[in-house]
């Protein structure tokens, strides 16, 4: 069997040019990176059709070790509508390096359902990460300078908020000491680094709707508090315009194809268990602009991406999903039905049927927005008919409808029943939009809503930190913000080990970043870490290249 990387060297890509043409931009409105990829222009302006294409959103179960394949799905899913002749685009996010060497993986799908060029996106691409490490890192010299050189801020650097970051996985970086070495190198504090993913500047990179409204939010962004506990600023700091200037090319959406030619749009990268998780708002709408149909994404399972999806992204993206799709396999609904890793390719039905509950949670969790949902089952070799059949009746039970998508192995060929079962719906849904909260909603609300209603939780618990945190920023007004949760991905709860759906759970908040710039909260939640570390075995083992330049061991 061939793996992901081969099959993308064996395929024929065609030039930018014409994948552009497709899309139905203009040579002018791209700028090639090469033959393959290329940055669409921000000052586009799409007139070709009167209305916005309908928007298709694809999350996910529980992401287990099992795989479920959401990118995989994705991209099969836009390749059958192509097929069936619908004008059809995808967004996705950007790969990050931290998952490329550690253990989850890549972005780009697999088989033949993949984006390619599948080794440049998941490696440097355009150099989007690059310039957001740079930008995020510039921030804080300019900070530790401000500090060095007279701290006219009067910052206390006990109350610093702005880590380093770096775009792979090193928990040796979590915790650090800087400024050592005498007077001439700065003043010593404690820091440490985040992910880049987990920037501030990713998540504003993917909200931003041009290069001012970039700068206006850099500005807002709260790196510090100074000596009377006041919030300091970018905009304090003098530096929002420098670092716009470097992220000035990062803010363009990236223009690649899927193995079968449908134009894709890659751009932005936050993860979902630490970020808000979903493509940019630029990628999303100029893909709304172009095509009829748009797939795109959300980080992990409909919990974390799809929920952040629907109350982050949507009232900024001003176009809420005609449809959403929920991929499961049978493999990892057995996980979380109790079997483990070496035991899945057995056919346990009572297991299967445990492990149902999680999809159970997420169907009812993404049906609480009025939106349809169907259920994509990516269907695995070792998956037995009674299996497929009994995932089906579970599905059916809820109000929804279970579909095979055979993907990895056929592309689109493998998702016709799908596709037309998404443009049945997208046809027939009247339904409006319901909120999970409205946005005057105080802090506490928003967070019982969503450990209740998308979680299937029961109550949310604030540590003495946290508590403090929120009576703070009532001062500031900065309480009625909408939430992220950085929650562990694995679990509806905050306890990775809690697979399946648990119920009448806790989810313990020990304290709240504030993200201005971004416009939310983040709750921090159990014991969830902004900077990874790399497994025992990582994915960086397995990668090689020969001296003809062949990559091998990228998935």
């Amino acid at each position: 069997m061939k793996t992901d990387i081969q099959i993308a060297q064996e395929a024929t890509v065609e030039p930018i040019s014409l994948i552009a043409e497709k899309a139905g931009l203009q040579a002018h409105e791209i700028e090639p990176y090469g033959y393959d990829k290329a940055k669409i222009k921000l000052d586009l302006k799409v007139d070709r059709k009167a209305d916005l294409g309908k928007l298709i959103l694809v999350t996910s179960i529980n992401p287990t070790p099992a795989g479920e394949g959401k990118s995989t799905v994705t991209v099969g899913l836009a390749d059958a509508l192509n097929l069936a002749g619908q004008k059809t685009m995808i967004a996705l996010r950007e790969p990050s390096l931290g998952p490329v060497m550690g253990m989850k993986g890549g972005a780009t799908g697999g088989g033949y359902a993949q984006v390619v060029p599948m080794a440049d996106i998941n490696l440097h691409f355009t150099g989007d990460f690059h310039a957001l490490t740079s930008a995020h890192n510039t921030l804080a010299a300019a900070l530790d300078n401000s500090i060095y050189q007279g701290n006219p801020l009067k910052i206390d650097p006990r109350r610093v908020l702005w880590k380093r970051v770096l775009d792979i996985n090193d928990r040796a970086l979590r915790h650090t000491t800087i400024g050592l070495g005498g007077p001439t190198s700065g003043v010593p504090r404690e820091d440490g680094f985040d992910i880049t993913v987990a920037s501030e500047l990713m998540a504003i990179l993917t909200l931003s709707t041009d290069l001012q409204d970039l700068k206006h939010r850099i500005e807002k962004i709260v790196v510090a508090y100074n000596y009377d506990k006041e919030p300091v600023t970018v905009l304090d700091l003098g530096v929002a315009g420098a670092l716009t200037v470097l992220l000035k090319d990062a803010i363009k959406p990236n223009l690649v194809q899927t193995l079968a030619h449908t134009p894709a749009i890659i751009h932005g990268g936050p993860f979902a268990n630490i970020a808000q998780g979903t493509n940019s708002v630029l990628a999303t709408k100029t893909a709304l602009k172009l095509a009829d149909y748009v797939v795109t994404e959300a980080g992990f399972g409909a919990d974390l991406g799809g929920e952040k999806f629907m109350d982050i992204k949507v009232p900024r993206l001003g176009k809420v999903p005609d449809a959403v799709v929920i991929v499961a396999t049978v493999r990892a609904l057995k996980h979380h039905g109790g079997v483990a890793l070496a035991d899945l390719n057995e056919e346990n039905l009572d297991a299967l049927a445990a492990g149902l509950e999680n999809l159970g949670q997420n169907i009812k969790a993404m049906q609480r927005y009025g939106r349809p949902v169907i259920v994509a089952v990516n269907r695995f070799t070792a998956d037995t008919e009674a299996e497929i059949d009994l995932v089906k009746d579970f599905v059916k039970a809820q109000g929804s409808q279970a579909y095979l998508a055979d993907v990895w192995a056929q592309g689109g060929a493998g998702a016709t029943d799908l596709a037309q079962a998404v443009l049945a719906e997208i046809a027939t849904t009247d339904a409006d939009f319901q909120p999970l909260y409205t946005e005057d909603a105080p802090a506490l609300d928003k967070l019982q809503a969503i450990v209740t209603e998308i979680y299937g939780g029961g109550s949310v618990e604030l540590a003495p930190k946290a508590q403090k945190q929120l009576a703070d920023f009532a001062k500031y007004g900065w309480d009625k913000l909408p939430i992220v949760m950085a929650k562990t991905q694995y679990s509806l709860s905050d306890d990775a080990k809690k697979l399946g759906a648990p119920k009448d759970f806790t989810i313990h908040i020990r304290e709240f970043v504030p993200k201005l710039g971004a416009g939310f909260l983040v709750a921090m939640t159990g014991s969830i870490l902004t900077m990874p570390g790399l497994p025992k075995h990582p994915a960086a083992l397995d990668i090689d290249i020969d001296e003809n330049g062949q990559i091998t061991g990228l998935f």
